[in-house]
């Protein structure tokens, strides 16, 4: 009967370890088992070079796997949504700053990230996007400066000078237009959300004036809003912008610029190297329309950190995910990430090769401000403002298209 009772001992102790193990088989603590992460984002463009970087995290950490899934940007919010709530197949993540980061730190999507190790490896200022409370919930990743791309080589030719006031910005589009070329290349499906930081930035120079929209200390019916959708209609009305503006793709206007028919691309420095791989010989900077007389502007352009890498609170596999993140962080592969994609970056020490980094990489001198749409918090408001911008572009006045959007400002308040 002892002999029995010590072998059934024995056997407990055999099961228990058995299922010890076979609980642990799929946690990324345990580093002699391999786990599979997810990593999620809306940069299609830039797989090939996620893929390169991917295939060195798995040979530095053979018992990680990472699957990539890429989402339409228009779209990304709602498809990831279920998944983090869930905790099913999302790990490391992307977000965009403003609204979607309050939406998605709201519903508990993020974890915390406090590895001071990786938190080092950013520029402090550049990551306050992805910040709430002083607790680091998201990484912002790339540094974007949200105004118009020109063609150098338009503008050498015709002999035009960056403009520096509202009316030199119309005499240039005036002869750009006159010598065969659309001044401003406009995309419906991206440039209203884009095109308006820069408008507003010197018409109602603070850092926070669309935020002040939401919380009720301004309106969207005061001065400085109907006076900047007044600037982005005259453009249109004077034909400034191409036809069919509203109807035209974030692509094909990008493929347009690349063909040299427009002067200016209503986007932002994210786009230069898609121009550049289309058109090789063209030399593009940036510039930003300034709407006020030149001694009373504040700026001279708008960033935006965006590409907030995070991971998921749901996921089962956080330290893994946590790894992933930080070899993405490393220098060496943030250098190889920028220059494949064409993105400045808000790691530290990344070194940049193409001309159109270098150019971008000018403006960090400059003074900007952070895009003020980001700093809505609401995604019903900051649809409101890009609203706007399409409303004055299908005719509608700007006084009337900014009571339009105050007044959907005032039913999510009400709400």
């Amino acid at each position: 009967m002892k002999k029995l009772l010590i072998l059934l001992a024995m056997l407990t102790v055999i099961i228990a370890g058995c299922g010890k193990n076979s609980s642990t088989s799929g946690d990324s603590s345990d580093s002699s088992k391999k786990v599979t992460i997810n990593f999620t984002h809306w940069r299609g463009e830039d797989s090939k070079a996620f893929d390169s970087i991917i295939e060195q995290f798995e040979k530095k950490n053979p018992n990680i796997h990472v699957e990539m899934t890429v989402f339409p940007s228009d779209s990304y919010q709602s498809q990831i949504q279920g998944s983090l709530l869930s905790g099913e197949g999302i790990d490391v993540f992307a977000s965009f700053p403003g609204s979607q980061f309050e939406t998605i730190r709201k519903a508990n999507g993020f974890a915390k990230l406090d590895d001071q190790n990786l938190l080092s490896k950013f520029d402090e200022k550049l990551i306050q996007a992805g910040k709430s409370d002083n607790t680091q919930y998201a990484l912002p990743y790339q540094l974007v400066y949200n105004i118009p791309v020109y063609n150098k080589g338009i503008f050498e030719k015709l002999n035009l000078d960056i403009p520096k006031d509202w009316s030199s910005f119309l005499k240039t589009s005036e002869t750009l237009k006159k010598n065969g070329y659309t001044p401003i290349l406009f995309s419906g499906d991206v440039s209203p959300s884009q095109f308006i930081n820069p408008m507003i930035m010197n018409n109602e120079p603070t850092n926070n004036a669309l935020h002040e929209v939401e919380t009720g200390k301004r309106k969207l019916t005061d001065e400085w809003f109907i006076k900047t959708l007044s600037q982005i209609k005259e453009l249109n009305d004077k034909g400034y912008f191409q036809k069919d503006a509203l109807g035209t793709k974030k692509e094909s206007a990008a493929a347009l610029f690349a063909q040299e028919k427009g002067a200016m691309l209503a986007q932002g420095s994210y786009m230069m190297a898609t121009v550049k791989q289309q058109n090789p010989k063209i030399d593009q900077g940036l510039l930003a329309p300034i709407t006020v007389d030149q001694d009373k502007a504040k700026y001279e352009g708008v960033h935006t950190t965006t590409f907030l890498l995070g991971v998921a609170e749901k996921s089962k596999h956080k330290e893994a995910a946590k790894k992933f993140l930080t070899f993405l962080a490393d220098p060496k592969i943030s250098s190889e990430y920028a220059n494949a994609t064409g993105q400045l970056l808000t790691v530290k020490d990344v070194k940049y090769d193409s001309p159109e980094l270098k150019e971008s990489a000018k403006w960090k001198d400059k003074k900007t401000v952070f895009q003020p749409r980001f700093t809505i918090l609401n995604e019903r408001v900051s649809k409101a403002v890009e609203t706007s911008v399409q409303d004055v572009l299908s005719g509608m006045s700007a006084k009337k298209a900014a009571e339009k959007a105050q007044g959907e400002v005032e039913r999510v308040a009400k709400n």
